[in-house]
């Protein structure tokens, strides 16, 4: 293969705003002048500053929209972006505020959906599909492949092809419709508070809301309420009947229309202790309760808009919030609730699973050492950004919650009950505590694998299961596409013998991970202080030591990317399957005290993914390949891929022999050419739809698969010979 640097030849593209601050849009008198410019006096200025002369610009306009839209979007809001003039830019003045611009505007704009961004300026790098269709759609007036967004991980729970029974969230529309409904009660809020205790005579499983006007002397009922109290009143510690009774009393009073769920699961709930996000008429200040509507109501338009302005609202409205007595954590909760979609829960489990599954660090740089909306927003957008990775664990917020709920920590609850530590904030009332029930365990072995989508031969896949289990280290090798991601995490399940993400903990090496970023190492803290702090791999050895009945598995992608010698330290000689006893224990690099040893436990088992057509790295260092067993993956096409892409999404035979066929021909010319070899092979991964999702237009997702990324990938392989890559191109595509 002929290689150049990573990254070479991906010139960004920029989608930027046009109007700033609420100012009007600028849009004509940029196309009018032949420029545009940064509206903003101190942001976006190093951004503008690195665009490029030659490089491509749109401009754009970000907003949200339930209707009129050309898909069943099933009443969910929509993010949409029009794209207003396209254009290259021909001169950059270097001040961070002014390009010169050759434009070509449309009209009306193209409406582009799904994949958009709240930026001013937004930077887009080809080299992944989403973004490859997006500049695909916006410069080269290519139509975008709506089923294939509504069907990607990120926004198939809302928009994708799956039958209702199939749906796991339904509960999120009723929570939003009662959200909705709750709004326009803010300035009617007697009515609203009346109505409320009126549901606490009628129903026996929930008490009168009583006040306190004076320091331990009874007061009488609440005279005023926030909306995430309203809310609160069915998600606290009670049973799901008890919690089912009194949101169909709530949607009755408001008038909500979507039924109330059957379910709860996954949903963070109240601690009893703490039910209210204000304190008692004595404590509290008389515009504490306005504050909390005002963050609810911005809240809601910023969750319904794309606007810069919207967010800006939002920040100020939620630090405003957090500054008043007794809205803590729960704060998030109850963002989670009015848009579940929109914003995550920082609920104590959730932090738990964020910061220890996820190992995505939550600021607290607020009051009481809790996320001011900054530090929120950071862990929003971050996750955000992850969710649209088809390997990452999670793929939305509800997903995130449920997971969290779900995820076993020593020395936590699997229930999100008993959230937030400052107790002292909080009144207690007398209401008990609800009994938690602990998380169904769901089997899998190798024939879930099968069913899940693996063409691998049953027996081979019983060998590599048996050299996971004597080995305990093992890498899966193969070229691009080959599944070798996707069947790591399955491999680790059949091996703990049921699906449990808890008992997983995934890493991505690259050439910028250090021994102190996965092993242990120096954090700071704040005050110029610092703390020692356990990576991910030190953190499974100590949960696997603490459930020795259960095997754990640590899941590496990519470990030939970084240094696995440095990275490792002396765990690599603790990796060894005669090496795991305490007989074997080492010092580590960062001692927690004199005479600290560790060792690996015999039930923390690792599996590594390896991409053998990566030529840009080093070789594997020899001292990891005498630690781990090697597994060799192949382009697996053939009957088992071929009956199952036909039974799960529907594709016609005719076409899917036609396909194998031309890529098999394709493998065989890459195969045979001195600068690639076997390695470089396309694997079935790129004709294999995620996860079952049905194909109506069998042809038009083929050529999709290949515009967006067969294509561009043999672009790679051939990059200084581009005549042989669009030959390939055309031969793959012939006919279709």
């Amino acid at each position: 293969m002929n290689s150049r640097p990573e990254g070479a030849g991906a010139r960004a593209c920029w989608f930027v705003g046009a109007t700033y601050g609420g100012t009007d849009d600028q849009t004509p008198r940029f196309l009018q002048e032949g420029i545009w410019e940064n509206g903003y006096q101190d942001k976006y200025l190093d951004a503008v500053k690195s665009i490029q002369v030659g490089d491509r610009i749109a401009i754009k306009s970000s907003y949200t929209r339930k209707h009129d839209l050309p898909f069943d979007n099933r009443g969910q809001t929509v993010s949409v972006m029009a794209v207003k003039a396209i254009g290259t830019v021909k001169e950059n003045l270097g001040d961070g505020r002014t390009l010169k611009v050759n434009w070509k505007p449309f009209d009306p704009p193209r409406e582009w959906y799904f994949y958009t961004n709240r930026s001013t300026v937004w930077r887009v790098l080809p080299g992944d599909w989403t973004t490859d269709a997006l500049i695909g759609f916006t410069f080269e007036e290519k139509a975008q492949d709506i089923n294939r967004f509504r069907n990607a991980p990120y926004w198939r729970e809302r928009f994708g092809d799956s039958a209702v029974d199939k749906r796991r969230f339904n509960w999120t529309r009723f929570y939003e419709a009662v959200a909705d409904k709750l709004l326009a009660f803010r300035n009617r809020r007697d009515e609203l508070i009346a109505g409320i205790h009126a549901i606490a005579e009628k129903v026996d499983c929930m008490s009168i809301l009583n006040d306190q006007y004076q320091e331990k002397v009874p007061g009488g009922p609440l005279k005023d309420i926030c909306p995430f109290t309203a809310m609160g009143i069915f998600n606290r510690g009670i049973t799901d009947a008890n919690r089912k009774i009194i949101a169909s009393e709530l949607a009755n009073l408001l008038g909500v229309s979507e039924p109330v769920p059957n379910s709860f699961e996954g949903i963070p709930v109240l601690n009893n202790q703490r039910t209210w996000f204000f304190g008692y008429s004595y404590k509290r200040q008389p515009d504490d309760i306005d504050i909390l509507w005002e963050v609810f109501a911005q809240a809601i338009a910023f969750a319904e808009s794309d606007d810069a302005e919207a967010r800006s609202a939002f920040v100020s409205a939620y630090d405003n919030a957090t500054q008043r007595y007794g809205v803590g954590w729960n704060l998030t909760m109850g963002l989670y609730w009015i848009r579940p979609w929109n914003f995550p829960t920082l609920d104590g489990q959730s932090q738990r699973y964020i910061s220890k599954k996820l190992n995505i660090q939550i600021g607290m740089n607020g009051p009481k050492g809790r996320c001011n909306a900054t530090d929120y927003l950071a862990v929003l957008d971050t996750l955000e950004a992850r969710f649209q990775e088809d390997a990452y664990p999670v793929h939305s917020f509800p997903e995130l919650s449920l997971a969290a709920w779900l995820f076993k920590d020593s020395g936590t609850s699997a229930h999100p009950n008993a959230t937030d530590p400052d107790a002292q904030d909080d009144e207690a009332d007398a209401t008990p505590e609800a009994e938690v029930t602990a998380a169904p365990i769901e089997p899998y072995s190798v024939d879930d694998i099968l069913t899940d989508g693996c063409f691998i031969a049953r027996e081979k896949l019983e060998k590599i299961l048996e050299r996971l289990r004597t080995k305990k280290n093992l890498i899966l090798q193969g070229p691009p596409g080959t599944g070798k991601t996707w069947l790591a995490k399955r491999l680790a399940f059949a091996l703990m013998g049921q699906r449990d993400d808890s008992k997983v903990r995934a890493v991505q090496f690259h050439p910028n991970l250090s021994y102190e970023d996965f092993i242990r190492g120096w954090r700071p803290v704040g005050d110029g202080k610092l703390t020692l702090v356990d990576g991910p791999f030190v953190e499974m050895m100590k949960a696997a030591a603490k459930d020795p009945t259960s095997r754990h598995v640590v899941v590496i992608e990519e470990i030939n990317r970084g240094n696995p010698a440095q990275i490792f330290g002396e765990m690599l000689t603790l990796l060894e399957v005669d090496k795991r006893t305490p007989n074997e224990a080492l010092e580590l690099s960062y001692k927690r005290s004199d005479g600290e040893r560790v060792f690996i436990p015999d039930n923390l088992y690792v599996i590594g993914t390896m991409n053998i057509a990566d030529r840009s790295l080093a070789l594997v260092d020899l001292a990891l390949r005498r630690r781990f067993a090697f597994i060799d993956l192949e382009p697996t096409l053939g009957k088992p891929w071929h009956d199952w892409v036909q039974s799960q999404c529907g594709i016609d035979s005719e076409i899917l022999v036609e396909i194998e066929k031309r890529l098999i021909a394709l493998n065989s010319e890459i195969s045979a050419d001195t600068g690639l070899g076997p390695q470089f092979r396309v694997g079935h991964s790129y004709v294999t739809p995620p996860f079952g999702i049905p194909i109506s237009d069998a042809r038009e997702w083929f050529r999709q698969v290949v515009d967006t990324e067969i294509g561009p990938l043999l672009d790679e392989y051939w990059f200084d010979a581009l005549e042989k890559s669009q030959k390939a191109r055309e031969r793959l595509l012939e006919g279709f």
